[in-house]
C-alpha cells in the first residue's frame, strides 16, 4: 500500500522559495552583467570607426561586402527576455556594430557574409539576448550543446555567438554539398529531422524560414513539390499550329 507524501513543513516551503528566488537574481544579474559588456564593446567599436574596419576587411567590390538588409519584425519562432525575464533590457544592436565580427567569421569560413546576416536577422532580428522557447541562445539563437560543442563561454556575447553560429552553418552546408535550403532546414529543425525527411522537412516554421531567408540573398525559391527539370529532359511538346476557331 502506497503511503501518502508528508506535506513539508511551512518553513521549508518558504526556504525552498528564498532559493528559488536567489537563483533567479543571480541568473539575472549574470545576463545583465553580459549585456553591459557587450554594450560597451560595442560603444569601443563605433568610437574606433567601425566602418573604416570594414573597409580594410572587403574592398567595396570584395565578395566579403555586407549588403544592408532591412531587420525583419520579430517572428514567433523565439521570444526576447522581456517576457520570461523582465528585469533584463534586451534591445536590438544596430547591424553595423557586428559587421566586423560577421565579416571576419564569413572569411574565416569561406562563406557569404549576406548568408550569416541573414541568418541573425531571422534568428534573432539582432538582439543579443534573444532566447527561444527551446533554450537557443543570442544573435544566432545557439542550443546549449550546440554552444559548449564550439567551446563559447558566453552565448549572449555577439562576437562568440556569430563565430559559433557560422561554424554550424559551414558545417551544415558542407554536410548537405553546398544545398544552402538544406543546410537552412537543417540549421532550423536540426540535421536530423531533416535527414529523417530526406529533404526539406514539411514544417511551416521551417519552410517559412528557409524561403525568408533565401529570398532575403535573391535566390528563387522553387515551389514545394516543383522539381527542376533534369539537364537531359526533353523539350516540352507544343502545337506551333492554333486550333481553327469553329465555324459559325
Amino acid at each position: 500500500m502506497a503511503q501518502t507524501p508528508a506535506t513539508p513543513p511551512p518553513q521549508a516551503k518558504t526556504s525552498l522559495e528564498t532559493m528559488a528566488q536567489k537563483q533567479r537574481e543571480t541568473t539575472l544579474a549574470a545576463t545583465q552583467a553580459s549585456l553591459d559588456k557587450q554594450k560597451a564593446a560595442v560603444a569601443a567599436s563605433l568610437a574606433a570607426s567601425i566602418g573604416k574596419q570594414v573597409n580594410n576587411l572587403a574592398g567595396k567590390d570584395s565578395f566579403f561586402t555586407l549588403a544592408p538588409l532591412i531587420p525583419p519584425a520579430p517572428s514567433a519562432a523565439f521570444t526576447i527576455p522581456q517576457g520570461s525575464m523582465p528585469d533584463v533590457a534586451c534591445d536590438p544592436i544596430p547591424e553595423d556594430s557586428v559587421a566586423p565580427f560577421v565579416l571576419g567569421a564569413a572569411q574565416r569560413e569561406s562563406i557569404d557574409p549576406k548568408l550569416v546576416t541573414a541568418v541573425i536577422q531571422q534568428e534573432s532580428a539582432f538582439r543579443p539576448c534573444a532566447i527561444s522557447d527551446k533554450g537557443a541562445q543570442g544573435l544566432m539563437q545557439l542550443m546549449p550543446d550546440t554552444a559548449d560543442r564550439f567551446s563559447v563561454k558566453d552565448p549572449f556575447d555577439s562576437k562568440q555567438n556569430i563565430d559559433a553560429g557560422t561554424k554550424y552553418l559551414k558545417e551544415l552546408i558542407t554536410k548537405y554539398s553546398g544545398n544552402l535550403a538544406l543546410a537552412l532546414s537543417a540549421y532550423n529543425a536540426g540535421p536530423e529531422t531533416v535527414d529523417q525527411a530526406g529533404g526539406i522537412p514539411n514544417i511551416p516554421e521551417t519552410a517559412d524560414y528557409v524561403k525568408a531567408i533565401l529570398t532575403k540573398l535573391g535566390i528563387q525559391v522553387r515551389p514545394p513539390g516543383n522539381p527542376p527539370p533534369a539537364a537531359n529532359a526533353p523539350a516540352p511538346v507544343t502545337d506551333p499550329v492554333p486550333p481553327a476557331p469553329p465555324q459559325q
